[in-house]
């Protein structure tokens, strides 16, 4: 701990000049949606806390004053909650890639699951009828996929590799990541030194890392032209530590990746071992970034929505197909929907090399409130037995306030929001007439204060 910071913060005014903060003490009360600790000051005023949790006493640094509420991070634990654990990662506090290390993992997911019901009852006015067990996995080593930013550190010419810091545009520098899959991880050391070699290192800007079932792929951002030299570099890299590496070079492929090593791309690809069902996609197509995890979801999802030989499913947002190729498996026909047009061709593909048959893809505008049948295509006019959504942030209040037409009994929802999902939640139960019956959280980013959360609602 730093012992300056305990007893004053310097932080310099809008105007340029320093002023000194004292530190100051608190009682924290619960955990916000993000992970930081809540509590009130004398006069009833609300702190968020980072580093701070439930029923501890904290000396905090103010960071932040709002007329409603205070921010701040932990400057000393006066008080320790039996649940606080040891961080493992070496720059945990300032890095902005966790938020809840010091919580003990079986307890963070019981946060997670406690913020879905909050929601539910506070902005869906509705209970389930059954809360399931939450879905976890391995907390640590799970991610598969990231991006890093870069900095140039001109003092020691070296090229610098990290999460943003938090509450900062700086980027943290390490030279691993605790939950980062542990290949990728022992490559982001190799990767520095590799990129440090380039002949104008300060203009990488970026880095991505991606594992697939069968391949590593490192994607490096780069503002401007590579020599051949560099590329040569890049090159030498990726066959010793046997990835595919590309280039982002927006000057010279207009923002389209350049294969530099191996000389032909070969097909990323990862698999639902339960429906034996193989999923190939591009470098920067999204997926979730725990694959273990998002193995139990898909049959989780599957087994809620009880699917019978002569269902026709629905399902919306659907990406590369990573509900719809196992559902396909199971019911009689499938429509898959995707507002990205390259996802969809890409979908379409995993449809052929599945042999699948009574599936199709659709391109269509989610967010469109109109709903018509010429932005949509056929799917829009059809009715469905049940029906699966799995949307972004945002939601998908558009689809909720027009789903009677397609007259489907059940609905299965999955969300990484839980206030979006608890306001498109209250759409369905009191303006559309369907009834909750499940609800349970996924532990799909342990570590983080992000919650991924599946919702059952029946006619």
């Amino acid at each position: 701990m730093n012992r300056r910071r305990q007893k004053k913060y310097m932080r310099p005014s809008k105007k340029g000049a320093d002023t000194r903060v004292e530190v100051q003490e608190i009682v924290i009360d619960t955990l916000s949606h993000d992970g930081r600790g809540v509590g009130r000051t004398a006069t009833n005023k609300v702190v968020f806390v980072e580093g701070a949790l439930p029923n501890e006493r904290v000396k905090y640094t103010p960071l932040e004053s709002k007329k409603n509420f205070s921010t701040g991070v932990v400057a000393e634990v006066l008080d320790a909650s039996n649940l606080r654990v040891d961080p493992k990662c070496k720059v945990f506090g300032r890095c902005g890639g966790c938020a809840i290390q010091h919580l003990d993992p079986e307890e963070q997911i019981l946060h997670k699951q406690k913020q879905l019901l909050d929601n539910l009852t506070r902005i869906g006015n509705v209970t389930p009828a059954k809360v399931l067990d939450p879905m976890t996995g391995e907390v640590w080593g799970y991610r598969r996929k990231a991006r890093f930013g870069t900095t140039f550190a001109k003092t020691k010419n070296e090229i610098r590799i990290g999460f943003r810091a938090r509450n900062s545009h700086y980027i943290q520098p390490t030279n691993s990541c605790d939950i980062l899959n542990k290949r990728a991880s022992d490559l982001l050391p190799l990767l520095k030194v590799s990129l440090s070699k380039l002949s104008v290192v300060e203009k990488v800007s970026g880095v991505e890392v991606c594992e697939a079932d069968n391949e590593m792929v490192v994607i490096v951002q780069y503002r401007g032209l590579l020599s051949m030299s560099d590329e040569a570099c890049l090159a030498e890299f990726a066959k010793e530590n046997i990835v595919q590496l590309f280039v982002d070079d927006r000057a010279d492929t207009h923002g389209e990746l350049k294969l530099i090593y191996p000389e032909q791309t070969v097909p990323l690809f990862y698999e639902h071992s339960d429906f034996d069902i193989k999923i190939e996609f591009g470098p920067r197509d999204f997926i979730q970034v725990n694959g273990e995890v998002n193995e139990k979801l898909v049959s989780q999802a599957v087994e809620l929505l009880d699917i019978q030989k002569t269902d026709r499913i629905l399902d919306l947002f659907c990406g590369l197909g990573n509900f719809t190729l196992p559902l396909a498996r199971k019911a009689a026909y499938v429509a898959g929907v995707e507002g990205e047009d390259k996802l969809v061709h890409r979908a379409i593909h995993n449809k052929k090399i599945n042999q699948l048959e009574e599936l199709d893809f659709y391109y269509g505008d989610l967010y469109d409130e109109n709903m018509n049948e010429e932005s949509h295509g056929a799917w829009l006019n059809q009715k469905f037995d049940k029906i699966l959504l799995d949307p972004p942030r945002a939601g998908a209040v558009e689809i909720v306030r027009n789903i009677d037409r397609f007259e489907a009994s059940k609905i299965v929802y999955i969300s990484c929001d839980p206030a979006t999902l608890s306001r498109d939640t209250n759409i369905l139960v009191n303006e559309k007439g369907y009834s909750i019956t499940h609800a349970g959280v996924i532990d799909m980013f342990p570590q983080t204060g992000h919650v991924e959360s599946i919702v059952v609602f029946e006619k």
